[in-house]
């Protein structure tokens, strides 16, 4: 008996040193940079014969110029039409053959693209990285081919969709001065406009080694990882004049900003806009901990007394938006069906009123702790979150450790913690409040 229960211990140490998590539970990994300004960050998982290859670009919609935006989200396209050594289309190809996928993704403060691989292929990843960093095809025909995607997925996904304008007639009414007033799509009228020289010019600001971190996730050999970085990125040239950082600071609200947005709609929206801290600092783990008891589950507080209890709403939520710089929370609620939009918000106003006048209970505190253990956790448990959210660490903070610290930061919130930012934050001279009606006939 005392046999296979030390068995089952020794089973059970491995697979947690193999997955690259130390035996108290935090994300092992070894980082470093190569002489151009790469970041390169390792982590070992041997717990599948997989990996992760990705790069995160510090550079999205907030570095565009105002005229000219999109840009970021354009190259998140452009990057996959080619390079000077492989063929038009035929990028995501040598992923597919070699049995693995591909993706990447655009925000307001980065770019990020990864490719998941068997373990063999670590040469792939990394070769595929490194062309798209040193010689993408920035040219005519790519240029005009993306055009057309991007300006039809604008029309698709924002233009002609239902509800597609409720993220940006609050953005612009949200800033004034701060490059988060435009989302990253941009205007198609900038993309169509733009001439090949300003999309280059873009490519050899941002697109390059001392603007990006490398990160590696999965089975892979460290030694033989480390050489192979090295043979495809030491000799990418940096960038040596100055990459552009706005430094913008959006002023503070004095007042309720109010206005009404019509649309092809068949039920009514109303929005309400808060200004939060930036992420990562102290108070944004306190919003983020007030927007889950308030709405994330059909327990919460929101949900459950004007969706289940009440049947006012058909939907409600409130997301806070992970920004690098301070952003904003969303708090969005569906009138059901005949129920006046003023009565919802009316409603939704006396559950941000409760949250700044009364501590939550020592119960409803508890099952919040529990839910962000529970998603932190999960958030670090495949190659490819924890890929991203080392490259986030690293290009956000500086510090890819911070991974292994977001619990504590959490769990460093206190009940007086919440109703504090909800008395700074979540005030009406402090938001933007926009009804999103059907349009008259």
């Amino acid at each position: 008996m005392m046999m296979k229960r030390l068995t089952l211990l020794t089973f059970l140490l491995f697979t947690v040193l193999a997955s690259g998590f130390s035996q108290n539970g935090k994300i092992e990994f070894e980082e470093y940079d190569l002489d151009n300004g790469l970041h390169v960050i390792l982590q070992q998982d041997h717990t599948t014969p997989n990996i992760v290859v990705s790069v995160m670009y510090h550079v999205g919609s907030k570095n565009e110029n105002p005229e000219m935006t999109g840009f970021a989200h354009f190259f998140e396209h452009l990057m996959f039409e080619g390079t000077e050594n492989i063929p038009r289309h035929e990028y995501d190809k040598y992923v597919s053959r070699a049995g693995g996928a591909l993706n990447a993704n655009t925000s307001s403060d980065r770019t990020y693209y990864y490719e998941k691989l068997p373990s063999n292929q670590l040469a792939l990843g990394l070769w595929l990285e490194s062309e798209r960093m040193m010689h993408a095809k920035v040219e005519e025909i790519g240029i005009k081919t993306q055009k057309g995607v991007v300006i039809q997925e604008k029309k698709q996904s924002y233009d002609n969709r239902p509800y597609g304008g409720i993220l940006p007639e609050t953005m612009k009414r949200a800033y004034v001065n701060h490059p988060y007033r435009w989302i990253t799509i941009g205007d198609e009228k900038h993309i169509e406009n733009a001439k090949d020289q300003d999309f280059l010019n873009f490519y050899k600001e941002f697109y390059v080694p001392n603007n990006a971190v490398l990160t590696v996730c999965g089975d892979f050999d460290s030694a033989e990882a480390k050489k192979l970085v090295n043979d495809y990125f030491a000799e990418i040239p940096k960038r040596t004049e100055e990459i552009y950082r706005p430094t913008i600071v959006e002023p503070a609200k004095v007042a309720e900003v109010r206005d009404t947005v019509y649309d092809n709609i068949q039920l009514p929206a109303i929005i309400q806009a808060y200004h939060i801290p930036a992420m990562g600092s102290k108070d944004y783990y306190s919003v983020n901990m007030l927007a889950k008891l308030l709405t994330d589950g059909k327990s919460s507080r929101m949900y459950k007394t004007l969706v289940s209890d009440k049947q006012m709403a058909l939907e409600l939520m409130a997301i806070p938006m992970p920004n690098e710089d301070p952003g904003l929370a969303l708090a969005l609620g569906i009138p059901n069906m005949g129920v006046d939009p003023q009565a919802l918000e009316d409603e939704m106003d006396k559950e941000f009123a409760k949250a700044r006048e009364e501590l939550m209970s020592e119960k409803e505190f508890q099952k919040l702790r529990n839910k962000i253990e529970n998603e932190l956790v999960s958030s670090n448990a495949t190659i490819e979150k924890r890929a991203e959210n080392l490259a986030t660490a690293h290009t956000y903070y500086k510090d890819a450790s911070r991974v292994n610290q977001e619990l504590e930061k959490y769990f460093a919130v206190t009940k007086e913690d919440i109703r504090a930012v909800a008395n700074k934050y979540f005030v009406p001279t402090n938001r933007v409040v926009l009804y999103y009606l059907p349009k008259q006939n």
